[in-house]
């Protein structure tokens, strides 16, 4: 900071505990902002279905294949202790609730954090570097509502959409793995597998993929859009995405899990 003196201003408590704080005043600025931009027309149609394609189509084939491992290895995972119990019969309900309550969510959120997070920090950061941010300000163009609105807004809705897909193609791996060894139908699998999962599972699911969406957005958006120092910001910038978004996924997993549970 400095003061109309040209003297440098003595920090409140320290240099690095301001930082501290000043980042987390920046963020809520940004947030807030989101919320004001993201409920007020016209909407930006045509970047949100864009977004949307990238997001979610662009997706599918890592969230399919993924998804199908994680119910094959599961399954075969659980398999011998199941077995030594003599109640083999339980895979199938076993595998449906470990994929919807937990492994789908946090899969298909990791896998766009990955994937999508960063790719959303390098090209905001680049914009901003390159000063293509400010060049739409100047044409009349609402950069936040075009360029920070759509993505978080696609993010949060495609992640839901993804992570019951990831759901189903799991559970499609688990049922080819459970009829190669005991020959059990895809009628009676679906039936035992679904037969345990209730309402409250179903909404801690989707809960966890609303919330991982936005957070994987707007951290991407944060980070790309205050993206400086030339080339090594724009790295900077996807780098800390997928990390900080990975970090506060982590966390929301155990609050969400923690919270739900006392519910039962």
């Amino acid at each position: 900071m400095n003061s109309n003196n040209g003297k440098q201003d003595k920090p409140v408590i320290t240099a690095k505990i301001d930082g501290f704080f000043l980042v987390f005043y920046n963020i809520a600025v940004f947030l807030g902002r989101f919320f004001r931009e993201a409920f007020r027309p016209p909407v930006e149609w045509g970047e949100f279905v864009r977004q949307c394609y990238q997001v979610g189509y662009k997706s599918l084939a890592l969230v399919t294949v993924t998804g199908f491992i994680t119910g094959v290895v599961f399954t075969e995972q659980s398999r011998p202790t199941l077995s030594e119990f003599g109640v083999t019969a339980w895979l199938p309900s076993l595998v449906a609730i470990a994929v919807v309550r937990a492994l789908a969510p946090l899969i298909a959120a990791l896998i766009c954090a990955g994937k999508v997070g960063s790719s959303i920090g390098a090209e905001l950061g680049s914009m901003k570097v390159t000063e293509q941010i400010d060049a739409m300000e100047v044409s009349a163009i609402n950069p936040f509502r075009y360029l920070v609105v759509t993505r978080v807004t696609a993010m949060t809705i495609c992640l839901p959409l993804l992570m019951f897909y990831n759901a189903l193609i799991g559970c499609l791996g688990s049922y080819i793995d459970v009829h190669a060894h005991e020959q059990t139908s895809l009628v009676s699998f679906f039936d035992n597998a679904f037969a345990q999962i209730t309402f409250l599972d179903y909404t801690t699911a989707l809960t966890k993929a609303i919330l991982y969406g936005f957070t994987i957005g707007i951290v991407s958006c944060y980070q790309g859009w205050n993206a400086s120092q030339g080339t090594m910001g724009v790295g900077k910038a996807a780098n800390v995405s997928v990390i900080v978004s990975m970090f506060l996924i982590f966390i929301e997993e155990v609050i969400i899990v923690h919270v739900f549970n006392s519910i039962r």
